[in-house]
């Protein structure tokens, strides 16, 4: 898809708004890149309600309940963990919509079963099932997160 962030986070805002709903991020590779492309639009305060950069699994675990078990037994980079993530955001937040990404952005973290570039999310909706699929990225660490935050504002607004 052609279209540059910016245009997916107003995308992403009039959906939201006409569903009269409030967007929690919970990020981990992209370091907050999806909060700040969202909130770099005017009259974001109308429909982002907050975000978690947990880029530690110390943090999955203290900020969005990510059991330790699960981060151990999967690794921070798995389907259960993009889960629990976007499930925790919704849980301690206001918001009735989340996001969530945990990936391996590079240059270095991969191993053959995940390599570099290899992205999990999660999309949680307060009511309904959380989806989650894993994507991998080509290019460096500036591509990959990039290419990350598209797809995770691309598969919201599918979802929604």
């Amino acid at each position: 898809m052609a279209e540059d962030l910016p245009e997916l986070a107003g995308r992403l805002a009039n959906a939201l708004q006409r569903r009269r709903e409030s967007l929690a991020t919970a990020e981990s590779c992209t370091g907050g890149w999806v909060a700040k492309i969202c909130t770099d639009a005017v009259g974001s305060s109308a429909w982002f309600e907050r975000g978690f950069v947990t880029y530690s699994n110390a943090a999955k675990r203290e900020l969005l309940g990510v059991a330790g078990d699960v981060l151990e037994r999967a690794g921070a980079v798995s389907e259960a963990v993009a889960r629990s993530m976007a499930e925790g955001a919704l849980r301690n937040s206001r918001a009735e919509v989340a996001l969530a990404v945990t990936g391996i952005a590079g240059p270095d973290g991969g191993a053959p079963d995940k390599p570099v570039g290899t992205v999990w999310f999660g999309w949680a909706v307060a009511g309904e099932a959380t989806l989650t699929v894993c994507r991998r990225f080509e290019g460096d660490r500036e591509a990959v997160r990039r290419q990350t935050v598209r797809a995770a504002l691309e598969g919201l607004l599918e979802r929604l």
